[in-house]
């Protein structure tokens, strides 16, 4: 009961008018600066009223990729006025709303469990944890603590994914979204980079997913998720190694198919995530996103198993039971 009340009173303070305080957990990502310099340099009228003010390092320990922007990125954060805090715990003291940036899947969990106990809204940068195990555990403490928290990819917001999901084209039939891919071995497969294209496919679809087959090679990975009512959605995961490699899909419709488009810069996305700092409406259910990731599970699992099918019941039920 404590925990419901101190998270209604945390949205009532942010809705209240006085600036929201943003704070960081995670500085090993290029979106801690694209988000910053829209609220804090930029002064975007659309980010009014939220000032990123203190920033927490970490982070990922050890991928290369990561570590070698903490010195560039925090002397960035710093020249637009952020405080570096050196505990997660120092941070939420001065703060009334978390951005959950870290890079590395891995400290998700213990890092949002830390946010969800302090009462205050967070939005967990992709990808929501390293496995499907701790994505479930974070939706389960989440739920337990009555946390407000949502994850997404900056591609969920492309304007035909959103018209396709608020019934602006009609019934869909079904979507081939497209995105470049890397791989990391310290995360599920598909679950580093592949989640572009899997978000807009979700947007686009809805929930409803019951089965994945993927095939691939040195250049391509292919996954076709069967829905409930069995239309078919597809993800390609096209390699860095592949030239042309870019965001992108089509929509099918019962008439002409559309272009989904491609990226569309961070600020459609931060803008629904200030958004809901202000409200504490939740744009992307937990439940929406567990399946994102169960897709995408399913998807690496079908693939090292030469495409065969695989139920995204079977792969949820493996994730809780730790198999």
């Amino acid at each position: 009961m404590k925990k419901i009340i101190l998270a209604a009173a945390v949205v009532a303070g942010l809705a209240a008018g006085a600036e929201t305080r943003v704070g960081i957990i995670g500085c090993d990502t290029s979106h801690v600066i694209a988000f910053t310099k829209l609220m804090n340099a930029d002064k975007d009228p659309d980010c009014a009223g939220f000032r990123v003010t203190a920033a927490h390092k970490w982070g990922s320990p050890d991928i290369f990729s990561s570590t070698n922007r903490y010195p560039k990125y925090i002397a960035q954060l710093e020249e637009m006025g952020v405080v570096m805090k050196p505990t997660i715990a120092d941070l939420l003291k001065d703060v009334d709303a978390v951005l959950l940036e870290t890079c590395d899947g891995r400290p998700h969990y213990a890092q949002a469990l830390e946010v969800f106990k302090s009462g205050k809204p967070v939005f967990i940068d992709k990808p929501v944890a390293a496995s499907l195990a701790d994505a479930i555990k974070i939706a389960e403490a989440g739920k337990k603590l009555n946390a407000k928290w949502f994850c997404s990819s900056s591609l969920r917001y492309v304007k035909n994914a959103q018209d396709a999901r608020n019934g602006k084209l009609g019934p869909i039939r079904g979507a081939d979204c497209w995105t470049p891919n890397q791989f990391e071995p310290t995360q599920s497969e598909f679950y580093w980079y592949a989640i572009h294209g899997a978000e807009p496919l979700f947007t686009i679809m809805g929930t409803g997913c019951v089965e994945v087959r993927c095939t691939g090679n040195e250049t391509e990975d292919v996954a076709v998720g069967t829905w409930a009512d069995g239309r078919l959605g597809v993800m390609r995961a096209l390699s860095y190694k592949k030239k042309g490699s870019a965001y992108g899909g089509m929509i099918f419709r019962a008439g002409k198919p559309v272009d989904m488009g491609t990226y569309e810069g961070y600020k459609p996305l931060l803008v629904e995530i200030l958004k809901f700092f202000k409200t504490g409406k939740v744009p992307v259910s937990a439940e929406e996103t567990i399946e994102i990731y169960a897709f995408l599970e399913a998807a690496a699992q079908s693939k090292r198993k030469g495409g065969a099918p695989v139920k995204i019941a079977d792969v949820m039920a493996a994730a809780k039971s730790g198999n």
